[in-house]
C-alpha cells in the first residue's frame, strides 16, 4: 500500500476503562474499525498520567492499582480516508467522554525503503 506525501493524522483520547457498545475495550473496537475500513496503521498509545474535560487527574501510581489510564489511537491515512472514518469513530465514541483531533501530516517513510 502507497500513501501520499500529504496524509491525515487521526487522534482519539479517552480511559482506559472505556467499552464499545458490545462490551469490547474501545481502543481495541476502534484499531478493528481501521482495519476493516483499510486503513494504513493505527497505534494505541497507553499513557501514565493525564487529564481531560473533567480535570481528574488519573494515574498509575506503585502503591495503587492504575485505574482509567489515558490511551491515545493514532490512526494515519489519506485525508479523503481519514475523513470517511471519522463518523464511524464518532458512533463508536459516542455517550463516551473523549477527544477526537486531526491534523496534516507529511509522511517521511511507511514501510520498507529508502
Amino acid at each position: 500500500m502507497e500513501l501520499p506525501a500529504q496524509c491525515a493524522l487521526l487522534r482519539i483520547f479517552f480511559g482506559e476503562d472505556d467499552r464499545s457498545a458490545d462490551g469490547k475495550p474501545l481502543h481495541e473496537a476502534i484499531v478493528i474499525k481501521a482495519r476493516e475500513t483499510g486503513m494504513a496503521g493505527a497505534t494505541v498509545l497507553r499513557g501514565p498520567l493525564g487529564f481531560g474535560r473533567s480535570s481528574v487527574l488519573h494515574t498509575a501510581k506503585i502503591l495503587r492499582l492504575s485505574q482509567d489510564l489515558p490511551i491515545v489511537v493514532e490512526i494515519v491515512d489519506a485525508p479523503e480516508k481519514i475523513d470517511a472514518l471519522i463518523p464511524e469513530i464518532k458512533a463508536l465514541t459516542k455517550a463516551k467522554s473523549c477527544l477526537i483531533t486531526r491534523e496534516k501530516v507529511e509522511i517521511i517513510r511507511y514501510g520498507d525503503g529508502d
